[in-house]
This record gives structure tokens, C-alpha cells and sequence, in this order.
């Protein structure tokens, strides 16, 4: 069976290489085209273009698949099914048709919540208990398609979303795998719509909405420093500068919203909304990630003073 894959990030990157690894054939890769990354702004190939390149397949970076020539290309290859995992360019109902079994889509949530840019992020900031993935048959609406199969994942206290997407691009690389080798073997998947309840959105990232709210309550606080870890990274201002904020913990304790209750190097607290965050680890602006005891050496914040 011939498969297509489309994706760009780590989370796509993982189930290419899965797939590959269990024999489907793969006449094709896209991918976004290269960016500017990095202080040099030097053009940088995606994860899913490095993976594809290292296992020898044909990758295409085509802007958009609005256009014949785009649209052409993937009728050339003959292929059966694509899978799309975090593509970043909109399929329209022209690509979805092409397919003879259509573009399944790995999607990291529990559809229909959190449909959108970023599932795994929204999921911790609300506080779910849980999150997953779904194998999705695309259609032409946004993460609306019929869901093929359902796989859960328990948000831990301390987990970031580093740690949740790790665990979900390994869940959803075995899924994938799965379900399109049950697709070869049967010719067929069953899938049933998402319900009409229950629908929310995960929107895009912003390094604005990542700013810490003090007034906010501690457990929320602490769930934004979790999602946010590591892109775009809760921060906090000090002295004028961006602070940024990378593990914390609430405790009992109240002051008013933003003020340092205690600086040492068992921690910094900081009163919220209610309660207090203890920050273990941080960031000052220019500077490398470090424990609280690095920065407690080095820094000393009074207690009393605002953040």
C-alpha cells in the first residue's frame, strides 16, 4: 500500500519514521519549505524533511496545495492513503478526493475537545485530566472529521507539554501504524462522526497570553508554566526585564497578587491570586535556564518587592 505523508514538526517526524519502519511504501513526503531559524536566520529544514532525507525518500515543500501543479504532483504518485500529522497548510476537498482512501489525520487530543494549533498545550492549561490521540478521517472542516480510532494518555501533576507531546508522538506513531495496517489488510476503515457535544478550540500561541497574571490563582499559574514549557516559556517581569518562569509548585500561603514572599535557594514564592507559587527553576533575561539555587547565588530579590 502506498502511503503519503505530510507533516513538519518532531510530533510528524515520528510517525514517518514508523511508518517507514513497517514496511508501507512511500513515494512521497510534504513538508512546509524551509524557515529562518536560529540568531543567524540561516534557512533550516523541518524535522519531518531531515527524517525523510535520512530514509531516502522524495520530499516536496510546495507553499500551498491550492494549486493544480501541487495537486498534480499528488496525483502522480498513485498512492492509496494520506496521513497528515501537524502539516501546517490547509487540504482542500480537491487533495481530500485525490486519495482513494482519503488523508487520515494524527491529531493530538480527544476530538471533539481541542480541536485546532495546540491540543496538548490547551489541554494542561485547562487543567483535563486527560488528553490522547485520534486518528481522524480529514474533511474539509477543521478537525471535524469522523474518528477512526481513540487512544488516552493521563495528564500527570508534573507533566510539560514537552513531556505530553513526547508521549503522544510515541502513541500516535504505534496508532497510525496500526490502523493503516488494518486498512491493508481489510480495504477498509470504520470510523464514526464526533459528538455534536463537547466541542472546544485549542488556539495558537502567543508570547503575550504567556505573560504570568499574579492575580490569576496559584493552581492556574502553575498549569500555564506547565503548557508553556518549553514554547513560548511563562515569564514574568523584574526589574524591567523578562523573567522566565519553568517549574513551580503552589503552596499555602497569601500576600498580595505578585509579591515575594521569600527568595532563597529552596525557592522564590510569590503570592497569586490565592495562595503562593514556589519557582524551582527559572531564567533571567540573557541567560541559561537554571535551578533556584543558581540563581539565588547569584540574584538576590527581597521579599516584599513586586513581580
Amino acid at each position: 500500500m502506498k502511503v503519503i505523508f505530510a507533516g513538519t514538526p518532531d510530533f510528524a517526524a515520528s510517525a514517518l519514521k514508523a511508518i517507514a519502519a513497517a514496511g508501507f511504501e512511500i513515494p512521497l513526503v510534504l513538508t512546509q519549505p524551509d524557515r529562518p531559524k536560529g540568531r543567524g536566520m540561516q534557512l533550516q529544514a523541518s524535522p519531518v524533511k531531515q527524517a525523510a532525507l535520512d530514509l531516502g525518500l522524495t520530499v516536496a515543500q510546495p507553499p500551498s496545495l491550492r494549486n493544480e501543479e501541487a495537486q498534480e504532483l499528488l496525483r502522480k504518485q498513485h498512492a492509496d492513503v494520506m496521513v497528515v500529522a501537524a502539516y501546517g497548510l490547509i487540504l482542500p476537498q480537491a487533495v481530500l478526493d485525490i486519495l482513494q482512501h482519503g488523508c487520515l489525520n494524527i491529531h493530538a487530543s480527544l476530538l471533539p475537545r481541542w480541536r485546532g494549533a495546540a491540543p496538548i498545550q490547551r489541554a494542561i492549561e485547562a487543567g483535563d485530566a486527560e488528553t490522547g490521540v485520534c486518528i481522524m478521517q480529514m474533511d474539509a472542516g477543521l478537525d471535524t472529521g469522523n474518528v477512526v480510532s481513540e487512544h488516552r494518555y493521563a495528564i500527570k501533576t508534573a507533566d510539560t507539554a514537552q513531556n505530553v507531546h513526547d508521549a503522544l508522538a510515541e502513541i500516535g506513531a504505534r496508532a497510525i501504524v496500526a490502523d493503516l495496517q488494518r486498512l491493508q489488510q481489510e480495504g477498509r476503515l470504520k470510523s464514526i462522526p464526533q459528538p455534536e457535544n463537547g466541542v472546544t478550540y485549542a488556539q495558537k500561541l502567543s508570547k503575550e497570553e504567556a505573560k504570568i497574571v499574579w492575580s490569576e490563582p496559584a493552581a492556574a499559574v502553575e498549569r500555564k508554566i506547565r503548557a508553556f514549557n518549553p514554547v513560548p516559556g511563562a515569564w514574568t517581569e523584574y526589574q524591567g526585564k523578562p523573567l522566565k518562569i519553568w517549574r513551580a509548585e503552589t503552596v499555602a500561603q497569601s500576600s498580595k497578587a505578585g509579591e515575594v514572599l521569600h527568595c532563597g535557594s529552596d525557592g522564590l514564592i510569590v503570592a497569586c491570586g490565592d495562595q503562593a507559587l514556589k519557582i524551582t527553576e527559572l531564567q533571567p533575561a540573557g541567560s541559561k535556564r537554571m535551578n533556584i539555587a543558581a540563581f539565588a547565588a547569584g540574584n538576590r530579590i527581597e521579599a516584599g518587592e513586586q513581580l
